[in-house]
């Protein structure tokens, strides 16, 4: 093999239209690519961040893009904790991001009641 510059029209390996697709994200419409990870869709769409954390409501989104982090969790179709990194699109996903309290935690004493 003989490594060389492939101009973008002579590269066999083209690009290929798409079906577009539509989700909503947080009650509003947006489109992408069918194929598309959540995550792929939503920074396609300009958006970065879709989760909170628990301790102080700091913004989150991709991370590690592979499935280990689960930074990027999100609620799709009433399912809850769903890899946006991980899960492709389909065509009327209806996503809502996901903030959750931190549990409360006991005391010693609460336990020896």
């Amino acid at each position: 093999m003989n490594s060389r510059y492939i101009s973008f029209n002579e590269d066999p390996i083209q690009r290929t239209k798409s079906k577009t697709i539509s989700i909503t994200f947080d009650r509003r419409k947006i489109n992408g690519e069918q194929g598309q990870t959540i995550a792929g869709l939503l920074m396609s769409n300009g958006i970065s961040t879709w989760r909170t954390t628990s301790k102080n409501a700091r913004p989150r989104g991709l991370f590690c893009g592979i499935g280990i982090c689960f930074d990027c969790i999100v609620t799709v179709n009433g399912q809850r904790d769903v890899r946006a990194c991980q899960r492709r699109c389909q065509d009327g996903d209806i996503i809502t991001v996901q903030h959750d309290k931190l549990p409360e935690v006991k005391s010693h004493e609460d336990e020896a009641e």
